[in-house]
């Protein structure tokens, strides 16, 4: 990893975050009821799984966009 790039990392929140956790941490602190109403995303409200919202976020980037941001937003209430 060059300093470029490890420059670009240091200002990245979710730089070492795998999507999993950041979904895992979404359900935990939502439910999937509430994170279907945040972010209206199918995956959310019908028949939900961490292994189907993963799989569907990991194929469309707008949705995992969306849950990203809202994971950052989350955590900075949360300090």
């Amino acid at each position: 990893m060059g300093e470029e790039e490890k420059e670009k990392n240091k200002n990245n929140p979710l730089h070492g975050i795998k999507l999993q956790e950041i979904l895992e941490s979404l359900v935990k602190e939502y439910g999937y009821k509430q994170l279907s109403k945040l972010i209206e995303i199918r995956c959310f409200f019908n028949e939900p799984s961490i292994n189907s919202c993963l799989k569907f976020l990991r194929k469309t980037p707008w949705a995992r966009t969306k849950v990203e941001e809202l994971y950052i937003k989350t955590m900075e209430k949360k300090k």
